[in-house]
Order: structure tokens, then C-alpha cells, then sequence
């Protein structure tokens, strides 16, 4: 798909990977349209690409933010929230905050728009998951499973209909992201990569309707490894202390 002058909305677009990839795709020459809870942040993000700023929290908002957006040709669903720390002494609530978030606005906010793209015989939904999707990290088991739930999601979803569907899995990314989980990232390895990185693979899904995406691009490998094997996959993870 081509970029120039369609209408693409991205959620979590007031920092980290959502701004970024409001950056990315100003300069492919789309029109943005850009939603956030930080209203403050979200409009200086809109100030810089030129895209409109609608704040939002998608978890009570997604119907009245698809029926102000009108017909959107790409939906990036990237806002998400994380936990860091022992399942046992995670808050029930928390539980119910992050499948919300994490799952199921994305999954309200691409029903709510998939109509018209297929109403009008194009449109592309990508979902930013994330490593801890398809091999589960210890420490956010909730995550996880939100992201994991995404990635069936969007299998699913593309077998069913003729939009585009793409999947961008990053591993671990230089953004306030972990600050706001409540524990900041302190290892060495792997290292963090950048928010634009994640925002250029976002960009080249659309473009070239590609499925599946891992930033960087060498953790396919033990992805594809914890399906192909997975008891091999689980020792050289204990070996390593995981990839994220």
C-alpha cells in the first residue's frame, strides 16, 4: 500500500514507538490522525508531524474515537501497558488494566474500522505485539499473554478477510515504556533498540504487506525455535536469562 495522502491512526502515538512512527509516516506523506492519554504530549507529537491530535483512553473511548476519525485507510495499534514482577503478587485489578489495554481495545478498535476498509476495498491493520508474545517472559506473564492473544488475533484475522494484517514484534526498545512498568530495564544484553527502528519496520509492513515483522530482525530465530523446539528453546533461555 502507498502511503501518500492515506489516512493512518495511531494509537499510543504520544511517545516512545506510537511517536516515532508518527515521524515515520509523515515523512512517507501520510495524514495522521493521532490518539493518546497524555494530552499535553500527544499534541506536540501532532505539532511536529502535522497530524490531528484526539486524546483518548481507548478502554471507554474507541467508539466515539472511530466515528470523529472517519474512513481510516491504516490503523497502527501500538498503545500498551506493562507489569513487571512475580504473577503471585500482581493486583487482580492490574490484571484486568493490561488485558484491556493490551488486548482488548485494539481488538474494539479494529472491529469498529474493519468494515469500512473492506467496504471500500482497502485498509491495513498493524499490531504492535512484542517478543514476550511468542516466547513469554518471566516477570510478565500477563504481557505475555495480552501480546500472545494479539498475535492469534491477527492470524486469524488475516485468514478471514482481504485487509491487510501485519504483526510487528519488537524485543526490547529504548522508550519509557519500561520506567512506567514499574521496574526500569538494567541488563547488558540484549540491547536496546530504538524507538525509530520499530517505526521504520512499522512503515515497511504497510508498504510491502509483510505479516510478521521482528525488530530486530535475529529474534525470528528463537522465536522460531520455541515452536520448532521448544525443550531446546527452554534451556537456552535459562542459559541466557531470557531475551527481553
Amino acid at each position: 500500500m502507498r502511503l501518500d495522502d492515506r489516512l493512518v491512526l495511531i494509537t499510543g502515538a504520544s511517545s516512545g514507538i506510537g511517536a516515532a512512527t508518527a515521524r515515520a509516516m509523515a515523512g512517507a506523506q501520510a495524514r495522521l490522525l493521532l490518539t493518546g492519554r497524555n494530552r499535553a504530549a500527544l499534541d506536540a507529537v501532532a505539532a511536529e508531524t502535522g497530524g490531528r491530535a484526539v486524546a483518548a483512553d481507548l478502554t471507554t473511548g474507541a467508539a466515539a474515537l472511530a466515528s470523529e476519525a472517519g474512513p481510516v485507510d491504516v490503523l497502527v495499534a501500538n498503545a500498551g501497558a506493562g507489569w513487571a514482577g512475580p504473577f503471585a503478587t500482581m493486583p487482580e485489578r492490574t490484571i484486568d488494566d493490561l488485558l484491556a489495554v493490551d488486548l482488548a481495545a485494539p481488538m474494539r478498535l479494529t472491529r469498529l474500522l474493519l468494515p469500512g476498509m473492506v467496504a471500500r476495498g482497502r485498509g491495513h491493520v498493524v499490531f504492535v505485539a512484542s517478543i514476550a508474545g511468542v516466547v513469554g517472559v518471566p516477570g510478565e506473564a500477563v504481557y505475555s499473554a495480552a501480546k500472545a492473544g494479539l498475535i492469534a488475533f491477527a492470524e486469524a484475522l488475516r485468514a478471514e478477510t482481504a485487509v491487510g494484517v501485519s504483526v510487528v514484534l519488537p524485543g526490547v526498545v529504548d522508550t519509557p515504556f519500561f520506567d512506567r512498568r514499574g521496574a526500569p530495564y538494567d541488563r547488558a544484553r540484549p540491547v536496546p533498540v530504538p524507538a525509530a527502528r520499530v517505526a521504520r519496520a512499522i512503515v515497511g509492513a504497510v508498504e510491502r504487506e509483510r505479516p510478521e515483522v521482528y525488530v530486530p530482525g535475529w529474534l525470528e530465530a528463537p522465536a522460531r525455535l520455541r515452536g520448532a523446539a521448544p525443550g531446546v528453546f527452554r534451556r537456552l533461555a535459562a542459559l541466557l536469562g531470557g531475551l527481553s
